[in-house]
């Protein structure tokens, strides 16, 4: 089974599987494709990050790049760009599929790319969301270097069901099918982007590039009855969702209904407790000094922190103190066991804007996850992990496999998780279900937007609990993500469940 946000990319992975490839094969070829088809989440400039277990293990993966070593504090004092090519960080999802496939694939490296590079190279019909969020980015990323020559063809966004041809794309995959990735950060593709980088004031370099490599992290993890979330340790935010989850399990969330506002109102507290956490401490792991990631966890400290959630009232927590005391998604399953939980992002949709010429790579703009906080773990400096976004789930029960799962969508994604693993595990929702069904993301202070689907009558009692509560369209700048999920029977087989918000589909055979 595979599931993503497009059907092309999906059928991709698929086609891998058919042809005896293993469910990390199909991941890939689905990733690879989606660079194509979905160029508004991610390219060949995106980073990546992947949960996988192989049978009998889970493993997880980094493969976000680090900034360049010659980033400091100082140029960046008036602030971090959105755009441009001094918000671009090292991009680290090709390094990351040649290392899965390396170490877990079973199909030659190069046939991965064989569905990419076709679409790249005959075009594909541009499907409905990706044209909606397409013209939007072109209206703000068109006087970026690049950008307009490549994804503007005749001055304009391509519109829904008209067929995009991208050959620089395709070429650029071959070289990088060919050459398992060499090209891309040591070869014919870093000296273009190293090029491009020196003629626009970025500071990025072929010493850059050559210098960056995924790592194997493992996971985080945290427990609730029997089922245990896993997550990729910072500097991602997947710690939030394993925080939260870890605080609801000392409260009586087991006993309410999904949409009951005495459960929506335990949820928002608790997400709001995890994030003002990861805001003050999280960065790349190795600049955690001082508030580590099993500080975070702690189990006595998760409990205290429970114990501030006053069931009769919303509250603007700040963080607390350890230790006293834009992005696709997608996942594969096959036959063997194994499951993958895969993703990768540009960031702010199409990233920086920059799109290097003559090779269809467009870069990612994480380098708007730094602060510039004198003495913060996260602080912008040189060859440096920026916080991210983007986290890859995963479920085990009883230490086997249960659940790949993602919700793709910037701060959605670690509230997502959340409310997946809930509906799935603790209140019995099909996968499917859980997909469909509204959602909710907590903002600033007493603020959490909602999905005008929510019940009337539970948002008029959270708005009593002093919630500030703003009703939004599920596809308002895709503010509520776009989740797919693959779960394991217990009968045997998969069942699988793709987002109505987003333009994918759940298959398999």
């Amino acid at each position: 089974m595979v599931t993503t946000s497009h059907p092309l990319a999906a059928q991709a992975g698929l086609s891998m599987l058919a042809k005896g490839g293993n469910a990390v094969d199909a991941a890939l070829a689905s990733a690879m494709t989606l660079t194509v088809v979905e160029p508004t989440g991610n390219g060949l400039g995106s980073d990546g990050f992947a949960i996988l277990w192989d049978g009998g293990q889970l493993h997880g993966m980094n493969a976000s790049g680090r900034s360049p070593a010659g980033w400091t504090p100082d140029p960046f004092k008036d602030g971090i760009p959105e755009l441009g090519w001094n918000s671009v960080t090292v991009p680290g999802a090709v390094g990351g599929w040649v290392a899965l496939s390396e170490r877990f694939g079973r199909l030659p490296f190069a046939d991965l790319a064989e569905p990419a590079i076709r679409y790249a190279e005959d075009g594909f019909p541009v499907s409905p969301v990706i044209a909606t969020l397409w013209a939007n980015g072109a209206a703000r990323l068109h006087d970026q270097p690049g950008f307009a020559d490549h994804f503007m063809p005749n001055g304009r966004a391509p519109l829904a069901g008209e067929r995009f041809i991208a050959k620089d794309t395709a070429q650029s995959l071959r070289l990088i099918a060919e050459t398992k990735g060499e090209a891309f950060y040591r070869g014919e593709l870093a000296e273009k982007i190293a090029t491009n980088s020196t003629k626009h004031g970025g500071a990025m370099t072929l010493d850059d590039l050559a210098a960056e490599k995924p790592d194997w992290c493992g996971t985080i993890h945290q427990k609730f009855d029997d089922i245990e979330l896993h997550e990729i340790p910072p500097n991602g935010q997947g710690i939030a969702a394993c925080m939260a989850l870890g605080m609801l399990s000392h409260t009586p969330i087991r006993d309410l209904s999904p949409e009951d506002p005495k459960a929506l109102h335990l949820m928002w507290e608790a997400m709001k407790l995890a994030f003002r956490d990861v805001d003050a401490y999280v960065a790349d792991g190795p600049f955690m000094d001082e508030i580590t990631s099993a500080d975070l966890l702690d189990a006595e400290y998760l409990k205290n922190r429970a114990k501030l959630i006053d069931p009769k009232r919303a509250q603007d927590f700040g963080s607390g103190a350890p230790k006293r005391g834009g992005t696709v998604y997608l996942c594969a399953a096959d036959q063997s066991g194994m499951m993958v939980s895969y993703i990768q992002s540009n960031y702010a949709g199409f990233g920086s804007g920059v799109v290097v010429p003559d090779t269809g790579i467009h870069l990612q703009n994480r380098g708007c996850g730094f602060t510039l906080q004198d003495g913060h773990p996260n602080q912008v400096g040189p060859r440096k992990r920026p916080f991210h976004t983007i986290i890859p789930g995963f479920l085990t029960a009883k230490g086997q496999p249960r659940m790949a799962f993602g919700v793709m969508g910037g701060p959605m994604q670690a509230q997502g998780h959340l409310q997946m693993l809930l509906r799935t595990q603790i209140w019995g929702q099909d996968v499917q279900t859980a997909a469909d069904a509204p959602r909710w993301r907590v903002t600033e202070g007493l603020g959490v937007a909602c999905e005008t689907a929510m019940p009337a009558d539970a948002l008029q009692t959270l708005t009593d609990l002093g919630h500030n509560i703003t009703l939004e369209t599920p596809d308002a700048a895709f503010g509520f993500g776009g989740a797919q999920l693959i779960h394991r029977l217990e009968s045997g087989g998969y069942a699988g469940g793709s987002d109505p918000r987003k333009d994918g589909c759940a298959i398999g055979f």
